[in-house]
């Protein structure tokens, strides 16, 4: 059937749907010719994770388009629609933080993720590859430009007024031109230039100095170096100052190691890497990478790319100018991002060769200890409660050996009792319902975390769907630690120490630790409600808004009694405290 299909496939641009066995798309690809590509898969021999998609495929559909940016269009969204399990590394990858100068009458720093949900774009500055740096430069900036911290305009200062980090814009009366001056200043810092902030606190150190307040004078000095240790950057030379992002790869043992600086006013400000497995050729992987990295980041002014990379495919679908350097600083750039992909590959090869190695195992193990024909998705359950209240649950989601994090599920369980086989029954009827309506790809297996009764409990609600799946339960020791697996007629033992057994305790610990952190949310918004509640002078409004400001019964638990009283009357505020040490 393949090869009949093969015959009939054109010498044209367009994308193409690997399926399995049962109709499930498992990885979407695109192509300048799809004939040649095509057959490339089912008429070439493979390796690695290539050989591992062609032995899965049982079917194939294309889809022919005018051009190759239209055929990357369509494959990025194709990916988006499907989800295919060998494209997963397209959405797994991480996002970076940004600091944002809100345009505001009276703006505000803060540090956003979400970048693509915002309408103005020109006051994000980043990306941060390390968030922690993109916090300390939001709290160094607020010490010194004294500008609004608060979302909403209060009737009085806050805190931040009394300790001279806000010139109380809810209450007086600023002149706009200070404001401005503040914000050109912050975005010359932003952008790279220090010197107005050194020097600020240079002035500031030498005043506190003269006045022997040495532990302030200290604290300052303590933010100059961070300033020139951590945010002075490495000088790259660039011939401009223009924002740009240079990538380069190397490619070994059917991995591609990718690696990215973030050049900002002639700065390297941070770097980003990965590694992926190769499926498609380096050329079209690593295009494919850089096209789907900017639905995550912003686009700087200009991308500079190495030689295999389609320069212009990536210039008509980012709409940017895109460069492939072939003499001169800028090549050196590439070539520097080459020698990091190269080294980062070589430093961590043996041991993603080695936990593949394990990972594969392990999940064979497990297939052939339950006599299974295949077993690529596994769901895992967990409840969690505080006698019988707080009732959750949770479940994650292992494809071939691997946690897919983006599908994992919380589960607010609607009653309040302590029924763990009511709850199972809860959650395995509300996940697979939703399962059913909304057509999801099945599990092969699903393990639940308790004994036999929950077991029976989950099988009874699968057996109502008319749903075959297979399932088992984990049998734990008075160590809390998995001994066996449970299935409905018998007990099958897990050797300590066997790969089998590392395996089935890491998606345990995944599946309680989920589990246990979601309750633990859910418990700080109930303790939280249910103190507020009980305090005289705290009615729905003013609930709202400490909910509103502090999220969290400890965020509100490490409040000063000032920083309270910027919502709370004293006497009020007072009294939460005082309750608050109770718990």
């Amino acid at each position: 059937m393949i090869q009949e299909k093969l015959n009939l496939v054109p010498h044209l641009p367009g994308c193409y749907l690997m399926k399995n066995e049962i109709g499930t798309i498992i990885y979407v690809g695109k192509a300048k010719d799809l004939k040649n590509r095509l057959n490339s898969y089912f008429h070439s021999s493979h390796t690695g994770k290539t050989a591992k998609l062609v032995s899965e495929i049982k079917d194939f559909e294309y889809i022919v388009v005018s051009s190759e940016t239209e055929s990357l269009i369509l494959e990025l969204n194709l990916i988006k629609k499907h989800d295919p399990k060998y494209n997963i590394l397209l959405r797994d990858d991480k996002t970076y933080p940004y600091i944002e100068l809100t345009n505001e009458k009276v703006p505000r720093l803060s540090v956003v993720r979400n970048i693509h949900k915002k309408k103005n774009k020109t006051r994000l500055f980043g990306p941060y590859p390390n968030s922690n740096a993109a916090r300390k430069t939001v709290n160094l900036l607020n010490r010194i430009y004294p500008l609004r911290k608060c979302t909403a305009y209060n009737k009085r200062p806050c805190l931040y007024f009394h300790i001279n980090q806000c010139l109380g814009y809810c209450t007086n009366k600023i002149d706009e031109n200070k404001v401005k001056e503040m914000e050109k200043n912050i975005i010359k810092f932003l952008k790279g230039d220090h010197t107005l902030v050194t020097n600020k606190i240079k002035e500031e150190i030498e005043i506190y100095s003269k006045d022997m307040q040495y532990e302030k004078a200290l604290e300052l000095k303590e933010l100059l170096d961070y300033i020139n240790i951590t945010l002075t950057k490495q000088k790259v030379e660039t011939g401009d100052e223009l924002d740009r992002d240079i990538f380069g790869y190397y490619s070994d043992k059917n991995y591609l190691s990718i690696f990215i600086f973030f050049i900002r006013s002639s700065k390297i400000q941070g770097h980003h890497h990965t590694i992926i497995p190769l499926i498609d050729t380096k050329e079209e992987e690593l295009t494919r990478y850089i096209a789907n990295f900017y639905e995550k980041s912003l686009l700087p002014k200009e991308i500079l790319v190495p030689k295999i990379a389609n320069e212009k495919l990536l210039e008509n679908y980012l709409n940017i100018k895109i460069k492939k350097p072939e003499k001169g600083n800028k090549k050196k750039l590439i070539e520097m991002a080459n020698d990091n992909a190269k080294r980062e590959l070589e430093e961590k090869i043996t041991l993603l060769l080695k936990n593949e190695e394990k990972v594969t195992k392990a999940n064979e193990d497990l297939k052939e200890t339950l006599n299974m024909d295949k077993l690529e998705r596994i769901e895992i359950f967990d409840n969690a409660h505080l006698f019988g209240t707080y009732n959750v649950s949770g479940m994650v989601v292992f494809i071939d050996g691997k946690p897919a994090k983006n599908e994992y599920r919380k589960y607010k369980i609607s009653t309040d009792k302590n029924d763990d086989y009511g709850t199972m029954r809860e959650v395995i009827y509300r996940r697979y319902f939703r399962v059913l309506k909304d057509n999801l790809p099945k599990p092969d297996l699903i393990i639940v975390d308790g004994g036999i009764g929950q077991l029976h409990a989950a099988k009874e609600i699968l057996d109502s769907f008319n749903m075959n799946i297979k399932i088992v339960s984990l049998k734990k020791d008075d160590k809390h630690n998995t001994e066996a697996l449970l299935t409905e007629n018998k007990e099958i033992s897990v050797p300590k120490r066997s790969e089998l057994f590392h395996y089935l305790e890491r998606m345990q610990d995944e599946v309680h630790n989920f589990t246990i952190n979601y309750h633990k949310q859910i418990r700080s918004k109930g303790a939280y409600s249910s103190i507020l509640d009980t305090i005289p002078g705290i009615g729905e409004k003013r609930k709202k808004e400490l909910l509103k400001k502090y999220k969290s019964l400890n965020n509100i638990k490490n409040q000063t009694l000032e920083e309270l009283q910027t919502v709370l009357p004293e006497k009020i505020a007072k009294e939460l405290i005082e309750n608050l040490k109770e718990l």
